[in-house]
């Protein structure tokens, strides 16, 4: 894996190998950083920001979605990311619950009018899933000097006799039409068929996995690094088949009450952003374990600390002496 680079003054480089990067760090001339799992340096000193083309590959899915970052001459990154879902599912049941409170003795918002009601909106599941595309993206430009992004067009299922479903009522176009018009203002769109991305596969002699959940570069990352040769070529046999593989953080929003009662028949708040001043999915350095993140607080004081990669507690009701805030995470990575 390559390392990125950024200059003095803030602007993304080629990437070096590691040696290199090592040598840099040990003469003084670079410090280190990390960026969400991804090593770094940052030079201390004046240099020439000489740039090459670098595409990524965008391989969208429904389950599973692959990113790759490639130049002419390497493979700096593949990205293995879980798609966003489920927020849909939560927005109607926090709807549902907003009307059970109504007809309790608790308290509630007075219902209103639909303001969204005859205008044009990406619906709040279709934003989040087509949302944390561009997040990524996003993350990557701020490691690599992106110029184009490539990506895998997704149609939607017609409907027999009806020819305006497409392109009026379908969320997977109103959100892939927001994706495109959000990623032209920031770098140079391309988009490539289905067939078109197997036929370049074909032709290289690669081959994809039928195991689509599995955490592989033939399960999803070759066509994303399909989609970024055929904007800056080079050589036809991947240099790079490590995969980085990165998940949603499972966020619980402030629920006014639980949606099940507990002992006495009471529903105590639940949820929210922030833990007794520290916010939740801050990345600490643990005086025992390590890296952590905070995930809640216990009740019977103290913050509770869980895994990076998963959910699993680790450290429950931590004291703020035994560990150290790094940074904000802005999602799980393993």
């Amino acid at each position: 894996m390559y390392v990125p680079v950024k200059s003095k003054e803030g602007k993304q480089l080629m990437p070096t190998t590691p040696p290199v990067a090592r040598h840099l760090i040990k003469g003084g001339k670079a410090t280190p950083y990390w960026s969400n799992g991804i090593f770094c340096i940052r030079l201390n000193y004046e240099t020439s920001e000489y740039t090459q083309e670098i595409a990524v590959g965008v391989d969208p899915g429904s389950k599973k979605e692959g990113f790759t970052v490639k130049s002419m001459s390497h493979t700096y990154l593949n990205v293995q990311a879980d798609a966003h879902k489920d927020v849909g599912k939560k927005v109607e049941k926090r709807s549902e619950l907003r009307k059970g409170r109504r007809s309790r003795k608790c308290p509630n918002r007075k219902n209103r009018t639909n303001r969204l009601a005859n205008k044009e909106r990406v619906p709040a599941g279709t934003r989040a899933r087509w949302d944390w595309k561009l997040r990524i993206l996003d993350w990557l430009s701020k490691l690599y000097p992106i110029t184009h992004v490539c990506v895998e067009d997704i149609k939607a299922r017609t409907i027999k006799k009806s020819k305006k479903w497409n392109t009026s009522f379908s969320p997977l176009e109103v959100g892939k039409s927001w994706f495109y018009s959000e990623l032209q203002k920031c770098w140079q769109l391309l988009t490539l068929q289905g067939w078109e991305t197997k036929e370049i596969r074909d032709r290289l002699g690669l081959k994809k996995s039928s195991q689509k959940l599995a955490e592989t570069f033939d399960a999803h990352c070759v066509d994303s690094w399909c989609l970024a040769y055929h904007v800056v070529s080079g050589d036809s046999i991947p240099d790079n088949l490590d995969i980085f593989c990165i998940s949603p953080i499972p966020i619980r929003r402030r629920e006014l009450h639980r949606q099940n009662p507990q002992k006495g028949g009471k529903r105590p708040r639940y949820g929210g952003t922030m833990c007794l001043g520290t916010v939740k999915n801050t990345l600490v350095k643990h005086v025992k374990h390590r890296f952590l993140r905070v995930t809640g607080y216990d009740t019977r004081g103290g913050i509770n600390l869980s895994e990076i990669a998963s959910s699993k507690r680790i450290v429950r009701g931590a004291k703020s002496e035994s560990f150290r805030i790094l940074t904000k995470l802005n999602f799980q990575y393993r």
